[in-house]
């Protein structure tokens, strides 16, 4: 692809590895490109929609005209699949941190989990993880949780279109869900544990499909990197 081709506009799908985070792939395309294919330093280059180091997956980078695209697709559904790890939580509600309780599961069987999969259906109020992102009086959530301070969180909407379990051997959970945009998995993931009087938290978590864009048909960075050299 020609510099002029990526100027004019292009959205790459990449598939990001583990424990990237979405700053650090934009950044090595950002150098890849300027370096290997010659764009100018100052060109435009942006992600559409922010993916956690601890999931790998679907990642949207847009480059220069086409960052004009990236609320539009930052609006779209999004899949995940993963995995949730019932009977234990954790602060962060991933594995960012330690298990902090622990719960019992001997009452939990597959009609449980499958009722309690109705409840999160349609349009839910969700409180954001407080090892997050989003701001408070100005300061980021993480931070606050990482200086040890409580946080009232407040609850949004957010929309569950679809929610499937696709393998049940417990502790763990497999699933794939459809949502909207601003929802939180780790969230869903702590509050499905919840709903069952026990307690959960998000070990494994892909993103697979961003509207119509599938992961199927993403590169990975790695091999990116090799295309521009060939």
């Amino acid at each position: 692809m020609t510099p002029e081709e990526y100027l004019n506009g292009q959205v790459l799908l990449i598939d990001k590895p583990l424990k990237w985070s979405s700053f650090q792939a934009v950044n090595k395309l950002k150098y890849l490109l300027i370096n290997k294919v010659g764009l100018p330093k100052k060109f435009k280059i942006g992600h559409a929609g922010t993916l956690d180091p601890l999931a790998s997956g679907l990642l949207l980078i847009c480059t220069g005209k086409f960052t004009k695209k990236i609320s539009e697709l930052q609006g779209q559904a999004k899949e995940y699949t993963g995995t949730f790890y019932i009977g234990a939580t954790t602060p962060s509600y991933d594995l960012e941190t330690e298990i902090d309780q622990t719960f019992t599961t001997e009452h939990i069987d597959e009609t449980l989990i499958y009722e309690t999969v109705k409840q999160f259906l349609g349009e839910i109020d969700q409180k954001p993880p407080i090892f997050s992102a989003i701001k408070k009086d100005g300061v980021r959530l993480y931070e606050h949780a990482r200086a040890g301070e409580s946080i009232e969180i407040e609850s949004r909407k957010t929309t569950i279109h679809e929610f499937e379990i696709t393998r049940i051997a417990l502790p763990e959970i497999d699933f794939r869900v459809v949502c909207s945009k601003g929802t939180y998995i780790r969230s869903l993931a702590y509050d499905f544990g919840k709903a069952m009087n026990s307690g959960s938290h998000l070990t494994v978590l892909r993103r697979t499909k961003i509207g119509d864009y599938d992961v199927k048909n993403a590169i990975d960075i790695t091999l990116f990197e090799e295309s521009l050299s060939s």
